[in-house]
Formats: C-alpha cells, sequence, structure tokens
C-alpha cells in the first residue's frame, strides 16, 4: 500500500506538535486526521479505516494506556505508536501489553516516525 492510500489518525493534546506531526506525515504522501484528545479518537469516523495510530501517552482525562484499553475493546486492529516525553519506567512493557505495536519517545527527528509507520503497514 502506498503512503497516499494510508489513512493515519494523530492523537496529541498539544496543538503544535500536534499539527506538526499532521504536517510531517502529509508531506510523506500520507492521510492524516488530527484529533486532540482520546476521546475524539474513538469518536472518530475514519477510526475503523485508519492504517496506523499515532497516540500520544500524556493527554488529560483519558491517557494513552486508557486508549488502547478502548481500542482493544473496541476491537480495533490497526498498528498503534505510542508516543511520549522521556519514557517512564515500565511504561513500554505496560503500553506493549495494551496493545501499542511501538513505543517512541519525543522528539520524534529523522524521520522515524514515517519509517516505523511503513515497517507496522506492510
Amino acid at each position: 500500500m502506498s503512503s497516499t492510500e494510508m489513512n493515519i489518525l494523530v492523537v496529541d493534546d498539544d496543538p503544535a506538535v500536534r499539527d506538526a506531526l499532521k504536517f510531517s506525515l502529509e508531506l510523506e504522501g500520507f492521510k492524516v486526521h488530527a484529533c486532540r484528545d482520546g476521546w475524539e479518537l474513538l469518536a472518530h469516523g475514519a477510526l475503523r479505516d485508519s492504517d496506523c495510530i499515532v497516540l500520544d501517552y500524556r493527554m488529560p482525562g483519558l491517557d494513552g494506556l486508557s486508549v488502547l484499553n478502548q481500542l482493544a475493546m473496541r476491537k480495533v486492529e490497526a498498528p498503534v505508536i505510542l508516543i511520549t516525553g522521556p519514557i517512564p519506567e515500565n511504561l513500554r512493557s505496560r503500553a506493549l501489553r495494551a496493545g501499542a505495536r511501538l513505543v517512541l519517545e519525543k522528539p520524534l527527528l529523522d524521520g522515524v516516525l514515517t519509517d516505523k509507520i511503513r515497517e507496522l503497514t506492510h
């Protein structure tokens, strides 16, 4: 599947991060839908059709692990990349058990996010 056919959902409560991720992924040819929090993601019409979800860990209200649990209960099969600042102890193992396919630390440099999305979706 080419990048232009891939639907990516980006979830981050920080508008600057969310917009930067959306912009950089669109430059790579992905179709990107941005959500400001987990609740917006769970209600998003493109959730079932997404090819990959990029999900922030630290968000008010519903954090990334809670969103992962909701996605599992809803049987959403798109791979999830959890992103966070410095990775807290045990987060990686907890996130992988909750259904994340990968945990990446911000800042995301040198196209690492794009490369990982392509690896997970091919």
